[in-house]
């Protein structure tokens, strides 16, 4: 069904069927039926207030509309058949059929440029609210593998070459910070975004009596677009939304990097379930971390999506255009996307075991104590560009030996600073490594404890209060 052929010939019969093909939406728009039927609902009860349908008409659209809500709730491949050009026109199609002349009144002073926006801002709304709740289940998978493992000691890394000691729960942190920022992100979009559109009809606002403000409270709005010409054209929720999806990417990306290194023979820090991996066709002993590897590619599907539709944008006069049609596409896409990665990176945490006697040796043979060395050299009164040539020193001669520098004799450490005395093994273990990183936002271990307490607590308040909740 067509909407608009009144003009032409063949009453819109008579387009190509390749064209047709091109140009109908239907096939990836249908995505948004309950939205279309929610909107219809709404604007049905905004006619009636505006005198355009009685009480009798309003009443029989709005019950034929739930109806359909139902069916369409009841099955996820709702008319899989319908050969409509978009979800707007099934809609009202299926409506005719049901009410006769009654449905054609539907669409009065309204048109699918505010219809189309108003249905993808009630969608963004509810998948963001979605995907907040995914974020704070991945958060509480991470700290759950920090608290298993919370007395792990692992090399940090800069340059990817070892540089200090950091507590498992500490690298755990970081990603539960990342994760905080775009919960955050998402939930700022969304009030950007809740704005109702409807009113503003193909670019210039209906013309009849409709109380707008009414209309958005209904709909769960905080208020209406102040502009007609920009309610039609904006996608900015739609690029804003995308824009915070990529950063989710992105920072899932980096904790599948990290922990693919980490499960490698070279660095075997990690075993990930075997829920998560799969093997080789040809060498049996391979467990391939393929979950994360595809995380970090389906990264740059995401980051694609924005890209995709920021071109799209960037050279459109107003108001609405039918490239704007591209907008649907990539964000449903980036949505089904970044929703599985957080399932999925959830499930890598749940079974995700670190081999902390491995991490514990591995900071150790990296020399991260070695700043520490300097420390306590300045501590006795050398200079600092000196004592960080004596640690050097020290390390280059440990490297040598194949030991770490604590495992150094004294003599053999006051042999290049004679500063050095023999509580210098107390002032550079691992452990006391550690416990000096002891301000707010440090790897000691009492702070890390009060950080993942502090998540902890913050994460299931977030959980009961409403996913939108950042």
């Amino acid at each position: 069904m067509t909407l608009w052929g009144g003009a032409f010939e063949g009453g819109g019969d008579a387009r190509a069927p390749l064209f047709r093909r091109f140009n109908d939406s239907l096939r990836f728009d249908r995505a948004l039926l309950a939205q279309d039927i929610t909107g219809s609902i709404a604007w049905a009860t905004a006619l009636h207030r505006a005198g355009v349908l009685d009480h009798d008409e309003c009443g029989r659209l709005t019950a034929s509309l739930e109806d359909l809500g139902c069916s369409v709730a009841a099955d996820p491949h709702f008319a899989p058949d319908a050969e409509d050009e978009d979800v707007h026109s099934l809609v009202e199609r299926l409506l005719v059929e049901r009410l006769g002349p009654l449905g054609k009144k539907l669409h009065t002073g309204r048109s699918r440029n505010d219809q189309v926006s108003t249905d993808l801002r009630l969608w963004c709304r509810e998948q963001i609210d979605t995907r907040i709740g995914e974020i704070r289940a991945l958060q509480a998978s991470i700290i759950g593998g920090a608290e298993r493992h919370r007395h792990a000691i692992l090399p940090g890394y800069t340059h990817l070459q070892r540089a200090q000691p950091v507590l498992f729960a500490h690298w755990c942190l970081a990603y539960v910070e990342m994760l905080d920022r775009d919960a955050a992100r998402l939930a700022d979009a969304r009030a950007r975004l809740n704005l109702c559109p409807l009113g503003a009809a193909a670019l210039a606002g209906t013309a009849y009596p409709i109380d707008r403000e009414q209309l958005a409270r209904d709909l769960g709005f905080d208020g209406i677009t102040p502009n007609s010409l920009d309610a039609v054209s904006d996608r900015d929720f739609v690029l804003e939304t995308l824009s915070t999806l990529a950063t989710v990417g992105v920072h899932l990306s980096r904790c599948a990097e990290d922990l693919i290194i980490y499960a490698t023979g070279e660095f075997a820090f990690v075993t990930m379930d075997e829920s998560v991996t799969t093997g080789s066709s040809i060498m049996p002993q391979k467990r391939n971390p393929d979950a994360l590897e595809l995380i970090r590619g389906k990264a740059g599907r995401v980051v694609g999506a924005w890209v995709s539709l920021a071109t799209t944008l960037k050279g459109l006069p107003l108001a609405y255009n039918k490239d704007m049609q591209e907008d649907k596409e990539p964000l449903f896409d980036a949505m089904d996307t970044i929703s599985m990665c957080l399932g999925i990176m959830s499930i890598v945490f749940s079974g995700l075991t670190v081999h902390e006697e491995r991490t514990r040796q591995a900071a150790m043979l990296g020399y991260a104590n070695a700043t520490d060395l300097a420390d306590y050299l300045v501590g006795k009164g050398v200079p600092f560009r000196d004592a960080h040539e004596y640690s050097g020193r020290a390390v280059r001669l440990a490297q040598s030996r194949g030991v770490a520098i604590e495992e150094l004799s004294i003599s053999e450490l006051q042999a290049i600073a004679p500063e050095i005395e023999p509580d210098i093994y107390d002032r550079i273990s691992l452990d006391a490594v550690l416990a000096r990183r002891d301000v707010p936002g440090g790897t000691a271990p009492g702070r890390v404890h009060e950080a993942l307490v502090g998540a902890k607590h913050r994460i299931e308040a977030a959980m009961q209060g409403g996913a939108s909740t950042p």
